[in-house]
């Protein structure tokens, strides 16, 4: 038997080091990185600043407690605030508890309200994680299959339909929050229109609810802005991330603004490891290094010229359905199912990539990527694009 858990189907390559979007493989291969550890490492591999902060937080202190003060937790939550908006975080230590905070956020939200079997609206083909509440909340049901009973209070509807929001939302007062992803990351990157998201915004403020979104995975500059919802000029009440903060380093964040701010008190929520002092010397050197590099600007610009590309490359070919998504956060959706393409492109192109929802090749590679490496990652997908039938 394995040592380790058959949790995951790998790909028979291991990687030994990196550099920027490159990546060493055991074989003496390099490999073009088009996935970032699937939108973590957005300032590529090995940057040197936060490897610096890094071997410096390790030489000083790397864990105490959330039971005492944490300077770089501190510098961190206001460097968040600061490209935010938001009013306070918590921190934790991956995407699904930073999701997990939000849950709990909202119920207690509705039990200070009176409302004691609060429900949460979330969309279908979403995902929030794989803790038992998360997974519950995902709208996929091969995430659920094997794990019932799912945890109750999460009404489903489906993603940029605003009417049948507004209708469950009228129908049912024990409706507390909407959950939602600006672009369904794993949901074949379907991606929220604009007037819809301001709807969404309507009808929370019309209901008094709490708009969160689930920003894990389009955080952290890959969408063109640090947060997506900045390119639509409202505000959430609850935002998540986690993913790119840390390059790396497992945190998460749940940040909160107005009434949900001051909802979790001493007592309700905490975390052992959330916002320790090395994850946090990490992120603050990510979001000071996306801030001064004018990294979401960089996506935005990189992520039009490859989708420029790709419909001059693939629009004659009869293969290309559509392209979505948002800055660097790109999915080619085929007119086939393709999840072949994933094996092939690491055997064959020596190229990272993902395919989700079955036909959708994603591509979400470093926010530093340049040119020439954009040239050969379109290069590369269009030759992987021809093997298809």
């Amino acid at each position: 038997m394995h040592a380790i858990m058959n949790t995951y189907g790998r790909l028979p390559v291991t990687f030994t080091s990196g550099q920027g979007s490159w990546l060493n493989g055991e074989d003496g291969k390099q490999y073009l990185d088009a996935l970032s550890g699937i939108a973590v490492c957005g300032l590529g591999h090995a940057h040197p600043a936060v490897t610096k902060a890094l071997c410096e937080q390790a030489d000083k202190l790397i864990h105490t407690s959330n039971l005492y003060g944490i300077e770089r937790q501190q510098a961190l939550a206001e460097a968040l605030r600061r490209v935010s908006g938001m009013d306070n975080v918590f921190f934790s230590n991956s995407g699904a508890e930073a999701n997990e905070a939000a849950i709990k956020i909202a119920r207690k939200y509705g039990h200070d309200k009176g409302i004691h079997e609060a429900k949460i609206v979330v969309m279908t083909q979403s995902f929030h994680g794989r803790t038992l509440a998360t997974l519950s909340a995902t709208g996929n049901a091969k995430v659920h299959e094997g794990f019932g009973p799912l945890v109750s209070g999460f009404v489903r509807v489906p993603y940029n339909d605003i009417a049948a929001l507004e209708a469950v939302i009228k129908a049912d007062p024990q409706i507390v929050a909407v959950l939602m992803e600006p672009v369904q990351g794993e949901g074949g990157l379907a991606t929220a229109s604009a007037d819809y998201l301001h709807a969404v915004r309507a009808l929370c403020d019309q209901h008094e609810l709490l708009m969160m979104l689930d920003e894990i995975q389009t955080g952290n500059g890959r969408t063109g802005s640090y947060f997506c919802y900045q390119q639509f000029g409202f505000m959430p009440d609850v935002l998540t991330t986690a993913k790119g903060l840390g390059n790396g380093v497992p945190i998460g964040a749940c940040l909160a603004r107005g009434k949900a701010a001051e909802v979790l008190q001493p007592g309700n929520h905490g975390s052992t490891y959330g916002g320790n002092p090395l994850a946090c010397a990490a992120a603050f050197t990510v979001v000071e290094t996306i801030e001064q590099d004018k990294l979401s600007e960089h996506a935005a610009e990189m992520g039009e010229y490859l989708r420029a590309q790709f419909t001059e490359k693939l629009q004659g070919t009869g293969k290309l359905k559509e392209i979505r998504g948002r800055g660097l956060m790109i999915g080619l959706v085929m007119n086939q199912d393709c999840p072949q393409l994933m094996a092939q492109a690491v055997t064959e192109q020596q190229l990272l990539i993902n395919v989700t929802a079955g036909n959708v090749i994603r591509l979400l590679p470093p926010l530093n990527l340049n040119k020439e490496e954009a040239d050969q990652i379109v290069e590369r997908v269009v030759a992987l694009v021809s093997t298809l039938g």
